[in-house]
């Protein structure tokens, strides 16, 4: 059969040649020209410049290391503020430093509020069926308006109708949990965890659960697993054929399976939900989904799986990042005794021996000040989630194409020597004007991204934090256990940046 091909291909030049009167050597000179007068008439792309270290297939891959944000900030000062890197086989544009990132997330914000085919995350959130990786358009928009004004009823908001006090109650119990291990050398990242997942089930659920509730500590645990195995398995996300791999696939199938672990509690809650659904008084996130489900008033659309997904988005940010920030918080507080003890002499002058509330925030501007530097010095989100052109873009002298995946470095603002002299020093005083006031909102500074693609629950976790971190300082002083080394700020890079596990004591004040 080969043999008889090769005989077609042949005897067809042949003729080729005979009609065309041409020899081999004139036909092979025409193809050379051919192929070369392709190539220089070829359109030019003029794609941002490619950083050295690229190889083959991978691409820079191997360059980027285990820490990315790191040596994304670093190529900054090499090849500028807009460059590209190859992740695998594909184009990716990087955006680094104030001027750019706020350029295109806020003043161009509709041109990169899209999101790029990711495999991992793609799976675990439906596909486009949620909020956080559904592509730009009005399914998106619908939901995320919809979530948000969902949110503010159920309390994501300051004054009447706040969920202020349950925010206070399950801080109480984490104060309470951590008073438990009675001085001791401790890991309390669970239990904060927990406590976050508490908040964020009763908007989502309209319930709380005992801390040594079996679903509930599965939940959590799931939690953690997942975001630390996607972080462990976005090789798949580069090469998706690798999830057919035996071994490599290992972490992307663990994340997968703990995500479905998540899914199915969601899903019970929902047929519970139905069961018993109240169309004058919703009491939660999915009751208000159930009935928007019905009505399609708001979200054209909108399913049941659409509000499994979209519970989901919310459960994964109301816990795992809130918790980490909180637990970085904790790290810094152990490392620098002088400015725990400023945070904590502040508190008991303005808030006694009372439980701290929101009412008390502008009265405590060391406290917010300490809380915005963690955010900026580990921001847990370094790399925001990718982008995705909406239509063909010109950054700076280069064009970016429509569908190209762009990668927001937000480390690269925090750490910016021209608005944050000597960044890696962790310094409360850089939020703090001159008269002693806060500054909430300087520049170089976006924690929660900007723009379309903002993080929908940013005022919920600035409530949480402010309230655990202040109700934790007053109660407790954190210190290194005896012996026992500083603890590493490093942090591990996967889906978010965490800090690696530590032990502390809390000692009752």
């Amino acid at each position: 059969m080969a043999a008889a091909i090769v005989g077609w291909v042949t005897e067809s030049v042949r003729e080729i040649l005979q009609i065309s009167g041409l020899n081999l050597q004139s036909f092979l000179v025409f193809c050379a020209a051919f192929i070369l007068a392709c190539f220089i008439l070829k359109p030019r792309r003029n794609l941002p410049p490619y950083p050295a270290g690229r190889v083959p297939v991978l691409g820079h891959l191997l360059a980027l290391g285990r820490a990315p944000h790191l040596k994304l900030t670093a190529w900054r000062r090499q090849y500028g503020d807009v460059f590209t890197v190859r992740m695998g086989m594909e184009d990716v544009v990087v955006l680094s430093g104030y001027t750019a990132v706020k350029d295109a997330l806020v003043d161009r914000s509709e041109l990169f509020a899209s999101r790029p085919a990711v495999y991992l995350a793609n799976t675990m959130l439906g596909f486009g069926k949620d909020i956080d990786f559904a592509r730009w358009g009005p399914e998106f928009r619908q939901r995320k308006k919809f979530a948000t004004a969902v949110l503010k009823k159920l309390g994501m908001k300051i004054g009447t109708g706040s969920i202020e006090e349950k925010i206070r109650e399950e801080a109480s119990y984490l104060r309470n949990t951590i008073a438990e291990y009675n001085e001791n050398p401790s890991n309390i990242a669970y239990d904060v965890t927990v406590a976050f997942a508490n908040v964020i089930c009763s908007m989502l659920m309209g319930k709380r659960y005992d801390y040594r509730d079996k679903t509930f500590r599965e939940l959590a645990d799931a939690v953690f697993v997942a975001m630390a195995e996607a972080g462990a398995g976005q090789i798949i996300d580069v090469f998706p054929l690798l999830r057919f791999v035996p071994v490599v696939n290992r972490a992307g199938i663990n994340a997968l399976k703990e995500s479905s672990k998540i899914q199915n509690v969601i899903r019970q809650e929902i047929s519970r939900h139905c069961e018993n659904l109240d169309r004058e008084n919703p009491r939660d996130f999915i009751d208000f989904c159930l009935l928007e489900v019905e009505k399609q008033e708001k979200v054209e659309g909108l399913t049941e799986e659409n509000v499994m997904y979209m519970a989901q988005n919310l459960f994964f940010q109301g816990v795992h990042t809130t918790a980490y920030a909180l637990m970085w918080s904790l790290l810094y507080m152990t490392l620098n005794a002088d400015i725990q003890n400023k945070v904590q002499q502040e508190l008991d002058a303005v808030v006694g021996e009372g439980l701290p509330t929101l009412s008390h925030r502008s009265q405590l501007p060391y406290v917010n000040a300490c809380l915005l530097e963690v955010m900026r010095i580990r921001p847990v989100a370094p790399l925001a989630a990718p982008h995705f052109t909406t239509e063909t873009v010109k950054m700076r002298e280069y064009d970016v194409a429509k569908d190209t995946q762009v990668l927001v470095n937000l480390y690269s603002l925090h750490t910016d020597p021209a608005y944050w002299p000597d960044p890696d020093r962790f310094d409360p005083g850089r939020f703090l004007g001159v008269e002693g006031n806060v500054i909430n909102k300087p520049e170089s500074f976006l924690p929660f991204g900007g723009g379309r693609r903002a993080c929908l629950g940013e005022q919920l976790a600035k409530m949480e934090l402010f309230l655990f971190f202040s109700t934790l300082l007053q109660s407790f002083t954190f210190r290194t256990p005896d012996g026992a080394p500083p603890p590493n700020t490093d942090g591990a890079f996967g889906s978010t940046l965490t800090p690696h596990p530590f032990e502390l004591c809390a000692i009752s004040r």
